[in-house]
């Protein structure tokens, strides 16, 4: 059975280049090409691709959340995150939310087909150059002073921020133009992160941390957690 794909770049060249490159792959098939995160969704559910191969030159946040409304869409899909560079804080969170590979545009075709392989095997697959660099950074070179809260994508402090000042799922919601799935989503992998319980200690994590400058008791009151909806502690 051939490998189904679906390819999403910015660029008409970058997604004609990457449909010529896997023509000769005979057991992979491109089903379509997408120009837009919003596209790409569309033909993520009437499509139903095995593997998406997916442009990142967009901000970081933008590109998360995309792969995080993908697998809301379809869970089972494998999708690969494809960089001019690296960044070892995106990275981190392109693959906690859901990311299955991540090459930059330097590999040569047999590493586009090995990396499409890989993820269809239930692998996490790094380019050799990522990897490399990952090693240097994380592991020969760790940066044990590095403040908590970079941990997080820009998207997530502005999710923090907004819940820490009170906004209820629905309101951070509206103001980020994504789902309350979405919010809520970030907000759990905004926990986990930093291993906290409540919306009341994020909103305390938020004020020491300067992303917020509301006292830690304003936003407190009505059931505890800070949440205007009274949603419990996830």
């Amino acid at each position: 059975m051939r490998i189904k794909i679906v390819i999403a770049d910015e660029q008409r060249i970058g997604r004609e280049g990457l449909r010529a490159l896997f023509a000769s792959a005979e057991d992979m098939e491109i089903l379509g090409e997408a120009e837009n995160d919003q596209t790409l969704i569309e033909l993520t559910q009437t499509l139903s691709p095995d593997v998406v191969l997916m442009g990142l030159d967009v901000p970081g946040a933008k590109a998360v959340d995309t792969t995080v409304r993908m697998l809301q869409v379809k869970p089972s899909v494998r999708v690969i995150g494809l960089a001019h560079g690296f960044d070892g804080r995106f990275l981190r969170d392109f693959l906690t939310a859901g990311g299955a590979g991540f090459i930059t545009r330097f590999n040569g075709f047999s590493d586009f087909l090995t990396a499409v392989r890989s993820v269809m095997n239930k692998r996490v697959y790094l380019s050799q150059d990522v990897a490399e660099r990952m090693v240097d950074q994380y592991v020969l070179r760790p940066s044990a002073d590095q403040p908590a809260s970079t941990a997080l994508s820009p998207r997530q402090r502005e999710v923090l921020q907004l819940v820490a000042e009170g906004m209820s799922t629905r309101e951070a919601a509206d103001a980020l133009k994504i789902s309350n799935k979405t919010v809520d989503m970030h907000r759990q992998h905004i926990m986990n992160k930093l291993q906290l319980h409540s919306v009341a200690e994020l909103t305390k994590y938020a004020i020491r941390e300067g992303l917020s400058t509301l006292h830690s008791s304003h936003r407190c009151g009505k059931n505890g957690n800070g949440d205007g909806n009274n949603a419990q502690p996830a």
